[in-house]
């Protein structure tokens, strides 16, 4: 059987027209009920990279996840939300993001994403042995509400990603150090996935006004309008990609999607229904339409060759705040981007030696002050 996605127009944030669309999306693909049942324990899994405000694009928007919510509590099951993000609490995070104000007024409570569950996975694509958040665990379903954004690691943040959050504490930034290869880190993705795959029972995309160019955090909006709904979290990026023009071999977590069981992404394995997909596809959207670099490549030129080469994160000392997020989020030791010194007073650095590529500091910058550059040397070779 192939795959279904369910696409939805949705001109605007508005409630109201939230509401219709993330109703009318969930019934095309069988109703509620196939979803959850009442005193069941539901997970709502939203985006929450960062606390930034909702304008900023950078997390599930807050009308998107109420709507999702209120059809999910008119099941009658218990309720939850819950996110890892790279800076800051759960609930900081999300009364950050207006997530928390539309939680506690529906009375749906933060979920633990700091108890470590460790759990292993022998059949693995590569991750054999995991540590979860305890809330993921503890849910009989899990409704993963992603944002559409482009990524400077992964080319997108999509539906498999979105599970990336659900390693609790500095385990994300572990991940990228030992696994500094995006072909080995999207294997990792689509574990974590695999493993939670009967846990998770539909994935949402928000995708209404979505981030292009410079994300997860640092792009621009871009009118998408547009809901995606699908219980295979590859098929829903397949179509995401799709929607912006992107070719989803250049994503890794496809093939190794497709690979593990997880999902499908060949346009002939996927079914689109709900809306008319063609008057919706943005052909200028920014992302970088050529495959991620691996690592092995980069390997095989010398150390000095590399950094000319490689694309790599850089400073808009114009825009840097001097807030250190970036030192702190750098998981190498020593760090790559560092202040001179040690100085507090002096903004950050790179050391493009020590830099593994994961661009974690790139993801949380509040500024939009680091962007993904390639050295001349590098624009002509790639």
């Amino acid at each position: 059987m192939k795959a279904t996605v369910a696409v939805i127009r949705c001109e605007n944030y508005q409630i109201e027209n939230v509401r219709v669309a993330v109703q009318r999306g969930i019934q095309l693909l069988g109703g509620v009920s196939a979803f959850a049942r009442a005193h069941e324990k539901i997970l709502l899994k939203p985006n929450l990279l960062s606390g930034s405000r909702p304008e900023k694009l950078v997390t599930t928007y807050p009308t998107v996840f109420q709507a999702v919510a209120e059809v999910f509590k008119a099941t009658g099951a218990n309720m939850f939300y819950g996110d890892s993000s790279g800076m800051g609490s759960l609930e900081r995070v999300a009364r950050q993001a207006g997530i928390k104000e539309v939680a506690d007024n529906l009375g749906i409570r933060p979920a633990d994403f700091q108890t470590v569950a460790p759990v292993s996975f022998p059949g693995a694509l590569l991750a054999k042995q995991l540590r979860l958040a305890a809330a993921v665990l503890e849910a009989d379903g899990i409704i993963s509400i992603a944002k559409m954004k482009t990524h400077g690691f992964t080319r997108i943040t999509g539906a498999v990603k979105n599970q990336f959050g659900c390693l609790p504490g500095l385990q994300k930034a572990e991940f990228h150090v030992k696994m500094p290869d995006v072909y080995d880190f999207s294997r990792v993705l689509v574990d974590i996935n695999s493993y939670l795959k009967a846990r998770l029972r539909l994935f949402i995309m928000d995708g209404i006004v979505a981030m292009e160019g410079n994300g997860p955090s640092g792009g621009e909006p871009a009118a998408m309008k547009v809901l995606l709904f699908s219980t295979d979290p590859v098929a829903l990026d397949a179509v995401f990609c799709r929607l912006i023009d992107l070719d989803p071999e250049f994503v890794p977590t496809m093939k190794f999607g497709e690979e593990s069981g997880l999902g499908v992404y060949k346009p002939d394995e996927i079914q689109i229904i709900g809306d008319d997909i063609e008057p919706l596809i943005n052909k200028n959207f920014q992302v970088v339409r050529r495959p991620p670099e691996r690592l092995a490549s980069a390997r095989s030129f010398p150390t000095f060759l590399k950094n000319r080469i490689s694309p790599r994160p850089v400073i808009n000392y114009e825009r840097c705040i001097n807030c250190g997020n970036c030192v702190q989020m750098c998981p190498v030791t020593p760090k790559a981007v560092d202040r001179p010194d040690g100085d507090k007073n002096k903004k950050p650095i790179y050391d493009y030696k020590r830099c593994i590529r994961c661009y974690c500091c790139q993801e949380i910058c509040p500024e939009k002050a680091i962007t993904i550059k390639i050295p001349l040397l590098g624009r002509l070779i790639y």
